[in-house]
């Protein structure tokens, strides 16, 4: 991993000149966000806290304890994605993430689709993670968790993180550092304290399925507990959708989005592994008789004033991940439609000006879930359906940009941003495509509960939205109204920003 070398934090004027010589112009949003708040950005979207509560008695109940490994696996591949990110993101530190980077590095139309993808996953991600966070406030004001419930709290929970975010990039940093502290809290203290005081198991039974998979080989039965590893990792490109908010993008981002896979993968890791060695009642848990398993860990080891402490801390993370899930969703839909890439693009881009944020990009990333919700409100039961397609929406979107690069790479392109990998950029990208294709290929394997609808349903979803984009792509033809905007221009940029810091050194 190499630095523009000799080099120092550049000036204001510098990262202006850079996205003037992208093409745009530098002073639609504050620089206000520093490397530690851009941090906290990415890992509460990630949030640990909420991907372990999710999917803990998911994983244990189809892989035993050793699905814990997955935690590991999955967080290897996606630091190897997390590097090529950083290479790209530092050449075009651009609002917007995976939409401005799929456009530079392939064409128009390849960043249509795998933007219309990502952001319908980004959607369905905020409405679940709003939906789940209901459970913990009910919880934490001791009333029965109704279907009304559900709805009101879900909404809170939107239309308070849309109030944080309309109030500028300030408070979405400062919201977001306080969701920071309270994940740290809430996954890596209470996972320590677990391991060292609340021990009920041996470590052994990291290596012991429990009868998990029933008289199946287990490494068949392993692979289906993947999920477990695979929702956890993602949300580290939001560090790249506030690119133009954050100042020293350049070299700042790709250390964030690093240390967002590292500190959330650490923090995974602890939480789970103190769970189930603080499970009195693991077997249980792993024959799929406990359906909720962490509260009554909780209260067996915190008592219940530990236990509401714990809600308290939940609550806040979840907080801060709608908010960063809408910020990240707001800015994507922001930069689609700066390039005149979406219906009404005009009003969709349109900046407060004293705030400094896309009000209207943000009013549809919390409007559209509400949506959602409503319709979940009227069936409770499609709510597993409808986030089933989010994980490998976001697999396909990162792998998109992965590709993209590579192709890139085949061309002649050398990453110019002031943060790269060197000659080794080649092979972790081939490594990282690798990883990505085994991951979406476990994610599409269809489920086996006899009803083909369950079975498929993350197919399905891939295919209706793929579909709709297809098809709004060439009627409506949105590609055509941004040609004037540069495309597919990787080795171009790379040999002008050599040039531009040649000139500034000699002068």
């Amino acid at each position: 991993m190499t630095s523009d070398s000799g080099s120092t934090k550049p000036s204001t004027a510098t990262e202006e000149a850079h996205l003037v010589a992208l093409g745009y112009s530098g002073h639609d949003f504050h620089r206000s966000m520093s490397l530690w708040a851009n941090l906290a950005l990415g890992f509460t979207y990630l949030s640990p806290l909420v991907g372990v509560y999710s999917l803990f008695a998911y994983s244990l109940t189809l892989g035993g304890p050793p699905a814990l490994w997955w935690i590991v696996i999955v967080g290897s591949g996606q630091f190897l994605v997390a590097l090529v990110f950083g290479e790209v993101v530092s050449q075009y530190p651009l609002a917007g993430g995976i939409y401005p980077w799929c456009r530079r590095l392939w064409g128009r139309r390849y960043a249509w689709i795998v933007a219309w993808i990502y952001l319908w996953a980004v959607i369905v991600t905020v409405t679940a993670v709003a939906e789940f966070g209901g459970g913990f406030v009910a919880a934490l004001l001791g009333i029965e968790a109704t279907k009304e419930v559900g709805l009101a709290t879900a909404v809170a929970l939107l239309l308070v993180a849309m109030a944080f975010n309309y109030s500028g990039t300030h408070m979405l940093a400062r919201v977001a550092q306080i969701g920071l502290a309270a994940e740290l809290i809430g996954v890596i203290a209470l996972g320590l304290y677990l391991l060292i005081f609340q021990r009920e198991n041996s470590f052994s039974v990291f290596f012991d399925p429990l009868g998990a998979g029933g008289d199946r080989a287990y490494i068949v039965t392993f692979f289906t507990a993947a999920l477990s590893g695979l929702f956890l990792f993602y949300g580290f490109e939001a560090c790249g959708n506030v690119a133009e908010e954050v100042d020293d993008p350049t070299r700042r981002i790709p250390r964030a989005m690093m240390l967002t896979i590292l500190i959330g993968g650490v923090s995974g890791l602890l939480s789970s592994a103190g769970y189930v060695l603080a499970a009195p009642n693991l077997q249980a848990i792993v024959d799929g008789e406990v359906a909720d398993p962490i509260p009554s860990i909780l209260e067996d080891t915190l008592g219940v004033a530990g236990s509401k402490v714990f809600l308290v801390i939940a609550v806040t993370a979840f907080v801060s991940c709608v908010l960063s899930l809408q910020a990240a969703g707001s800015r994507l839909i922001y930069s689609s439609a700066r390039d005149r890439m979406l219906p009404m693009s005009s009003w969709l881009a349109h900046m407060s000006a004293k705030h400094a944020v896309p009000t209207n990009a943000l009013l549809v990333a919390c409007v559209v879930p509400i949506l959602i919700c409503l319709y979940v409100y009227i069936d409770p039961d499609q709510l597993p359906r409808v986030t089933a397609f989010a994980v490998l929406g976001i697999y396909l979107a990162f792998q998109a940009v992965v590709l993209a690069a590579l192709r890139q790479r085949l061309k002649g392109w050398r990453p110019a941003g002031n943060w790269n990998l060197g000659p080794a950029g080649m092979l972790v990208n081939v490594i990282a495509l690798a990883y990505g294709i085994m991951a979406i290929f476990l994610l599409l394997r269809p489920g086996e509960t006899g009803n083909w609808l369950d079975d498929w349903v993350v197919a399905v979803g891939l295919v209706i939205v793929l579909g709709a984009g297809l098809l709004y792509l060439f009627i409506a033809k949105p590609d055509r109204h941004s040609e004037g905007v540069a495309e597919g221009d990787a080795v171009e940029v790379a040999n002008l920003l050599r040039s531009m810091r040649e000139q500034s050194r000699n002068r």
